[in-house]
C-alpha cells in the first residue's frame, strides 16, 4: 500500500510538471527543483527569484492539492510559518523609524505586571531568541491553556526561565506573541491590521493574508506531512497526511502568514527600494544577528548559524544571507552580497527548502554549486576532492594522509557530520556512512558522532550496528533522548 500510493504521487507531480515555469521550455532550475521534489515526495512547490530589483524567474511545480489532483499555479496561496516572525521585524523596526519605541528598551516599558524575571528583557532579546522566556506552547507545540489568549498568558507566567536573558540562542513564541501586544499598543490597531496596512498593501500583496488551516483561503496550498507528533517527538512515518494547524489569533506574531512566491518577492523588492522602512540604517539593524552576552551569535544549525530581528541569518565569508524559514516548508534567502533572493514555498512539512535554496543560487552564480564545494570549510574541500579521486571507502587513510601533509588542517566534527547529512539527503547513505564512521574515528568521545553513525546504519537495515552505536552514544550523554527513542524501537 506504501509503495502504490508515493508511487501515484510520484507520477502526479510528473504528469503535473508542465505547468512549470509558465508552461515554458524547462531550464536546469525547473528539472532540480523537479528532481528535488520526487526525492523529497513534495506534492507543490513555488519559486520566486529577484536579482537586481526585479523578479528574473517564477516556477510553479507539482500539486497543491493531492486529493483533487489541483497542479500548483501563480495563485496558490501557501503558508509561511515562522516567516512571518520577518515581518513582524519590519514592524518594529517601523515603529522605531516613528518614535515609538527603540529596540533595545525593555518590554517592560510598554507591557504592565510582568514578572520580576521579565522585565529587564529587551525588545532586541526577544526578537533574537535570546530572552531565556518560557515558551507559550507545549511540547506538542500547542498553545499552553485552553488555547485562547487569556489562559495562556496566565499559565506561561507561572514557568521558569530558561535561562539569563542573552545567555543562550534558544527559539521562541513567547516573545513574539509579547511584540503583538506591543504592536497593538503603541500602534493603535490590531497588529495584524497594522502589517497588513505598512506591508502587504504597500508592497501590493492582494493574496497575502493570517490565517490558519481552519480558515477558508482562496487558492489555499495546504499542507501535508509525513511527520506525526508522540509524546512530544516529531516522529517520520511512511504515509503522507493532511496537516491541519490551528494558529489563534494572538498567536499570528509567531506565525500566521499566508502568501504566495510572486508576492513575497514584491514584499522583499519594496523592503529593498525603501518603502517600507525609510532608513537604510533600519535594515542594517533588521539584519543584523544578535551577540549573546559571550559575544558569539546563536541559530538553528550550521547553516542559519545566527538570528537577528525576526530574521535568521546565514552568516559566513562567502556568499551571505539572511534566510527566513518556516515550518520546515518555505524559506528564502537574500543575499546581502549579490543582490539575489531566491524564494521557495512548498506544502510539505519538514521538506527543509532552506538545504537547497543554496544550489538553486549556484544557478546565478556557479561558485555557489554544491558540486564545487561550496559551503564546507576550506579541509572539508580538501578531503572531499581526495575522496571524489579516491573512494568513500579510503575515508580515515585519506583524513590521516592530509593531516600528516598539512598539521593546520583541520576537520571539525560539525562539519562532518553536517556533510554526512547532506549526502543522505542526495541519497548517498553508503557514501555517508563512510563519513559518519570517519566522525567517530576522529571524535571518538562524542555521543552525537555515534548517534548519527547509529541513524545511517539503521536506515542501511544494519540493526544490530545501529544498536551497538546509539547505545555507544547513550553511554557518552545518558540525556540523549534521540538515542533512548531509536533504541526503543529497534529492541521492540
Amino acid at each position: 500500500m506504501k509503495l502504490t500510493y508515493l508511487k501515484s504521487v510520484l507520477l502526479l507531480l510528473i504528469s503535473s510538471s508542465a505547468v512549470a515555469a509558465h508552461a515554458q521550455t524547462k531550464d536546469s532550475i525547473d528539472l532540480f527543483l523537479e528532481a528535488k521534489m520526487q526525492e523529497e515526495h513534495i506534492p507543490g512547490l513555488q519559486l520566486a527569484v529577484v536579482q537586481h530589483g526585479k523578479i528574473v524567474k517564477t516556477g510553479n511545480y507539482g500539486l497543491a492539492n493531492v486529493e483533487h489532483n489541483v497542479a500548483t499555479n501563480a495563485e496558490s496561496v501557501f503558508n509561511i510559518n515562522s516567516i512571518t516572525k520577518a515581518f513582524v521585524g519590519v514592524a518594529i523596526m517601523q515603529l522605531q523609524e516613528a518614535g515609538k519605541l527603540n529596540v533595545q528598551d525593555p518590554i517592560s516599558r510598554y507591557i504592565d505586571s510582568l514578572p520580576a524575571a521579565w522585565q529587564g528583557i529587551t525588545l532586541k532579546q526577544i526578537l533574537t531568541n535570546t530572552s531565556g522566556l518560557p515558551n507559550i506552547t507545549d511540547p506538542s507545540e500547542h498553545v499552553l491553556g485552553d488555547g485562547t489568549e487569556q489562559a495562556a498568558w496566565k499559565a506561561v507566567q507561572k514557568i521558569p526561565m530558561q535561562f539569563n536573558p542573552g545567555e543562550h540562542f534558544s527559539y521562541n513564541q513567547t516573545g513574539y506573541v509579547i511584540l503583538g501586544m506591543i504592536i497593538n499598543k503603541l500602534s493603535g490597531e490590531h497588529f495584524t491590521k497594522f502589517i497588513q496596512d505598512r506591508q502587504f498593501n504597500v508592497a501590493e500583496m492582494k493574496q497575502t493574508r493570517f490565517g490558519d488551516s481552519y480558515d477558508i483561503i482562496p487558492h489555499y496550498a495546504g499542507a501535508y506531512s509525513y511527520l506525526q507528533n508522540i509524546n512530544g517527538q516529531w516522529i517520520k512515518k511512511d504515509i503522507q497526511r493532511n496537516a491541519y494547524i490551528d494558529f489563534p489569533i494572538f498567536f499570528r506574531t509567531a506565525t500566521g502568514i499566508l502568501s504566495t512566491a510572486t508576492e513575497m518577492a514584491n514584499w522583499i523588492i519594496a523592503l529593498q527600494n525603501g518603502k517600507l522602512l525609510k532608513d537604510k540604517a533600519s535594515l542594517t539593524t533588521l539584519w543584523t544577528p544578535g551577540l549573546l552576552n559571550n559575544g558569539k551569535i546563536g541559530g538553528f544549525n550550521s547553516l542559519t548559524n545566527g538570528y537577528a530581528l525576526g530574521w535568521p541569518t546565514v552568516t559566513r565569508q562567502e556568499h551571505p544571507a539572511v534566510g527566513p524559514v518556516g515550518g520546515g516548508r518555505s524559506a528564502f534567502f537574500l543575499y546581502l552580497k549579490d543582490d539575489l533572493t531566491i524564494i521557495v514555498l512548498t506544502n510539505l512539512l519538514a521538506s527543509n527548502p532552506e538545504g537547497f535554496i543554496d544550489e538553486i543560487a549556484g544557478y546565478y552564480h556557479p561558485d555557489m554549486k554544491e558540486s564545487n564545494g561550496f559551503g564546507f570549510s576550506p579541509g572539508i574541500k580538501k578531503l572531499r576532492i581526495e575522496l571524489l579521486r579516491q573512494g568513500f571507502d579510503k575515508a580515515e587513510k585519506i583524513a590521516l594522509s592530509l593531516k600528516k601533509k598539512d598539521p593546520a588542517i583541520r576537520f571539525e566534527e560539525n562539519d562532518i557530520n553536517g556533510w554526512g547529512y547532506k549526502l543522505i539527503g542526495q541519497d548517498k547513505k553508503e557514501e555517508a556512512l563512510a563519513i559518519f564512521k570517519l566522525n567517530v574515528k576522529l571524535y571518538p568521545q562524542s555521543f552525537n558522532t555515534y548517534d548519527s553513525l547509529g541513524e545511517i546504519m539503521e536506515a542501511l537495515g544494519d540493526r544490530a550496528g545501529a544498536i551497538k552505536n546509539y547505545s555507544r552514544s547513550l553511554e557518552l550523554n545518558p540525556k540523549n533522548d534521540n538515542a533512548v527513542h531509536h533504541l526503543k524501537n529497534l529492541k521492540a
